[in-house]
């Protein structure tokens, strides 16, 4: 039964035998990394509005602060561990701070500043966790793996972001929002259970016929200075694209998220309420994207290349903000957040990883860690008080639309040239690993 189950398996999502432990221990461990943060995830938002939604570009600007520190402490981390090392050791750090907040929201529960501490924290603490994931996966899996694999490796994050919002969702009635926070912690424990046994499997690739043809994932330091990251970003024109993708795609979404704020903020009065709610649209989200990484995103790719599974998102978000510009009611905006969010998780979000997975050990660790961190959150704070001073001039939803509109055109455009970009990459290191192999 076990090995007939298997083979429908592999049938349907295209994995070979010597993948499929690798693949199930990495469906796992995006599995309890995703679950672990949409726990928290609609606390964090809840927290968020305890400020004063007028008070949010205050605690986006507060995460990239946080992040300007992180980001060279992460570097020097990487630059002077082993892989097998400084993995777990991220995973523990954030452990500790879920138990530190415990102990500030049992002690004080009223407070503003630990509520806005924890907003940011656990802004830095998402970015982090799974853009170290992300790296790692584009460590152990090559370019055709990717096209295969990332889809269904997304699917574990979406189901583990299902189980989080879903377990907000029914224990906050009955449990203390900062019990949630112990849940969380314990499945960053079952993340890195999952990190042992992949270091484990990429080790044995390493005594047999491997399929890796890129480099030697050698268990070693990478070197480099702290500040290395975002040395590689400079001076890599592919990644500098990558970095202003970013910030077209932080942008767009950080307008979407003030909408939404706001909304939430008007329509209901308690933290509590506030938290169900968001856990709510999460939950919504998440259950369609699982239909779409799991059935769509590899045969998606694979039919119209990483570039235009790029553009899908930007393309589709022109018609989302013209549509509300005609019409700027709460159908409309929820209509377009949560198509937009599915989009991103289901599609954008593994094809962007695919794009890691043609650069050096150093550039997936570092440089890639600056993009999905430091230059995401600096998008945000950008793109926060670019919104909060809109509007301050008087900017109604219809005319922020508007401006919306080209600056996803030009997301879209840059989306597409970094997939053909990414693609001959690809077809230049096969042909290099041929050249070496013969």
């Amino acid at each position: 039964m076990t090995s007939l189950f298997l083979k429908q398996l592999q049938r349907l999502i295209k994995v070979e035998p010597e993948e499929t432990i690798a693949l199930a221990w990495a469906f796992v461990y995006f599995f309890s990394l995703l679950c672990s943060y949409y726990i928290i995830r609609p606390v964090r938002d809840a927290m968020g509005i305890t400020g004063g939604v007028d008070q949010l570009q205050w605690l986006f600007t507060g995460t990239f602060l946080v992040m300007l520190l992180a980001v060279p402490l992460f570097g020097w981390l990487t630059s002077r561990f082993k892989r097998s090392q400084f993995l777990p050791a991220v995973y523990l750090f954030f452990i500790a701070n879920l138990l530190a907040f415990y102990g500030l929201f049992v002690v004080m529960p009223e407070q503003t500043n630990v509520a806005r501490g924890f907003f940011i924290w656990a802004s830095v603490f998402n970015l982090f966790v799974v853009s170290v994931f992300w790296s790692f996966m584009a460590d152990l899996f090559n370019d055709a793996q990717a096209k295969r694999l990332f889809g269904v490796i997304a699917a574990g994050g979406t189901c583990g972001a299902l189980m989080g919002p879903a377990l907000t969702t029914v224990l906050s009635s009955w449990l203390e929002i900062e019990t949630l926070l112990i849940m969380s912690a314990l499945f960053l424990l079952l993340a890195l259970y999952c990190i042992h046994h992949l270091l484990r499997w990429r080790s044995q690739q390493r005594g047999g016929p491997t399929r890796q043809p890129q480099a030697e994932l050698e268990d070693q330091k990478l070197g480099g200075g702290v500040l290395g990251g975002i040395r590689l970003l400079l001076r890599s024109p592919y990644l500098s694209g990558i970095a202003l993708m970013m910030l077209l795609f932080t942008t767009l979404s950080t307008f979407l998220y003030f909408q939404q704020a706001q909304i939430i903020a008007d329509a209901f009065s308690s933290p509590a309420e506030r938290t169900r709610v968001f856990a709510g649209i999460d939950l919504l989200v998440n259950a369609l994207t699982l239909i779409g990484q799991i059935l769509i995103t590899g045969r998606l790719v694979k039919a119209i290349g990483v570039g235009w599974s790029l553009a899908l998102v930007p393309l589709f978000l022109c018609v989302g903000f013209l549509a509300l510009a005609v019409m700027p009611v709460l159908s409309v905006l929820v209509v377009v957040q949560v198509l937009r969010r599915v989009g991103n998780y289901a599609i954008s979000r593994p094809a962007r990883e695919m794009l890691y997975v043609v650069v050096s050990a150093e550039e997936k660790y570092k440089a890639k860690n600056v993009n999905d961190t430091l230059v995401y959150r600096g998008g945000d704070a950008i793109s926060a008080w670019l919104y909060a001073g809109l509007r301050s001039l008087g900017l109604s939803l219809s005319q922020l639309a508007l401006i919306a509109v080209p600056l996803a055109i030009i997301w879209a455009v840059l989306c597409h040239r970094l997939g053909v970009w990414q693609s001959r990459l690809a077809q230049a290191g096969t042909l290099k690993s041929d050249t070496d192999s013969g």
